[in-house]
């Protein structure tokens, strides 16, 4: 994938809960771009390589545990990060049973999920 795949696609209908994660990425360097729903993320992974993409469970019309497997159709290489506002065991276990690298839920520091966006690319950096 090489150095250049800093871009990430964030995945979630609540815009206010992404600026303060689209902010520190930015910082962080990264290229983030957001999409409110799965149809309009599946186009811009058709026609972008992102080298993550940080995906809510709570999607209009989906959730992001059964999007996961469209998602990597698209891009088998995509690592896919799952949030939640609120876990339960049921969210939990099916979140777990996807091709996932991290299960973040949203009220933990955000700052841990700004670090394993940062291990998604270094671990990539070493492919």
């Amino acid at each position: 994938m090489g150095s250049e795949c800093k871009r990430i696609l964030i995945i979630d209908p609540d815009v206010m809960s992404v600026y303060p994660l689209y902010s520190d990425l930015i910082r962080d360097g990264f290229t983030v771009e957001t999409s409110r729903n799965l149809r309009e993320a599946v186009e811009r992974i058709k026609d972008i390589k992102f080298c993550c993409v940080i995906m809510d469970v709570d999607l209009p019309r989906i959730k992001g545990y059964d999007a996961v497997s469209i998602l990597l159709a698209i891009d088998p290489e995509l690592k896919i990060i799952m949030t939640t506002n609120k876990n339960s065991i049921e969210i939990e276990t099916e979140v777990r049973k996807q091709d996932i690298v991290y299960y973040y839920i949203k009220s933990f520091d955000r700052e841990e999920l700004v670090e394993a966006v940062n291990d998604v690319y270094k671990r990539q950096q070493k492919l």
